[in-house]
């Protein structure tokens, strides 16, 4: 298995609710298929350096995992139709 962290970005004027399920649900893609979550850093609320979707603020999580291959591409697929993720990128991490 792979060393993976997934940053995802939720739109700044969401509901903390809102902002909780949002998480839980990329979360739950990951362990969904096969992956297991090592670590999740909030960076919280931040100020965006360009407008993106009429968003000028955003939520930054951070969450670093273990996967095979091919579930990050399984994860962006579905993070890509969550409407409150307004950005998303997941990068290997190299071994130390």
């Amino acid at each position: 298995m792979a060393k993976y962290e997934l940053t995802v970005v939720v739109a700044g004027n969401v509901e903390e609710e809102t902002l909780v399920a949002t998480l839980e649900k990329s979360k739950s893609f990951i362990t969904d298929f096969g992956g297991q979550i090592t670590d999740v850093k909030d960076y919280g609320k931040k100020r965006l350096a360009y407008e993106i979707q009429k968003q000028t603020e955003g939520y930054y999580y951070f969450i670093q995992f273990d996967a095979e291959t091919t579930v990050p591409a399984e994860i962006e697929a579905r993070l890509r139709i969550q409407e409150n993720v307004i950005r998303f990128m997941c990068v290997r991490l190299d071994e130390e």
